[in-house]
C-alpha cells in the first residue's frame, strides 16, 4: 500500500487514531467516569499528538537538538499545567 510508504502519512494516521481514541473517551462519558486514568490516557495522546505534529509536521526531528527540547519541553509545561489545574478543580469538588 502506497499510503504507508511515505513517513508523514503514517503519522498523519496515527495522529487520526489517537483523535478517535480522545474523541470515543470524551463522548462515550469515559472521561467523567473513568476517573485519573481515562483522564490520564488523554493528556498522553495529546501529549503524543504534540509532539508528532512538532517533530514532523513542523520537521524538527532533524533539527538541533536544542530546537527539539525546547518545542518538547514547552509542550510538557503546557500538558503539566492543565494538568495541575485539572487536579486543583478536581480536589476543590471533592473538598
Amino acid at each position: 500500500m502506497s499510503l504507508l510508504k511515505n513517513p508523514v502519512d503514517r503519522v498523519w494516521l496515527v495522529l487520526v487514531a489517537a483523535t478517535l481514541v480522545t474523541w470515543w473517551l470524551g463522548e462515550g462519558g469515559w472521561a467523567r467516569t473513568g476517573g485519573a486514568a481515562a483522564v490520564a490516557l488523554m493528556f498522553g495522546l495529546a501529549f503524543l499528538k504534540g509532539a508528532l505534529i512538532a517533530l514532523d509536521f513542523m520537521e524538527t526531528r532533524h533539527a538541533p537538538p536544542l530546537w527539539r527540547r525546547l518545542l518538547l519541553g514547552w509542550l510538557a509545561g503546557v500538558m503539566a499545567l492543565i494538568g495541575l489545574a485539572w487536579w486543583l478543580a478536581r480536589w476543590r469538588s471533592e473538598g
